[in-house]
């Protein structure tokens, strides 16, 4: 039995697994942050733009810091940067970081 080629194989299967998870983990993040950003554009033409405020402590409270004003006023920005555009391929390999990076 050759040791290498099994260990090799292990870890090159695992490092195929982790970018597929990762690739598919990245379409599920942009497709929810695009929805919450078309939401969050819908509630704030019913309540008013300060609902992103209201919201934010609430989601802050209930499923932790990272829901943050900043993070949901991203996402709406990112709803409103694509809402008219089909996207583009490239634009689904790239994470929600580069996003973010973009409005910084």
């Amino acid at each position: 039995m050759d040791y290498y080629v099994k260990i090799k194989d292990e870890l090159v299967n695992n490092e195929v697994y982790k970018k597929a998870k990762d690739y598919s983990k990245n379409r599920s993040d942009l497709k929810t942050y695009y929805n919450v950003g078309k939401l969050l554009s819908a509630a704030g033409k019913h309540y008013g733009e300060g609902i992103i405020n209201i919201y934010s402590e609430k989601l802050m409270i209930e499923l932790g810091k990272k829901y943050n004003r900043r993070t949901l006023f991203r996402m709406k920005q990112f709803y409103l940067t694509f809402k008219d555009e089909k996207v583009s391929p490239v634009a689904t390999q790239l994470s929600w970081s580069h996003f973010v990076s973009y409005y910084h």
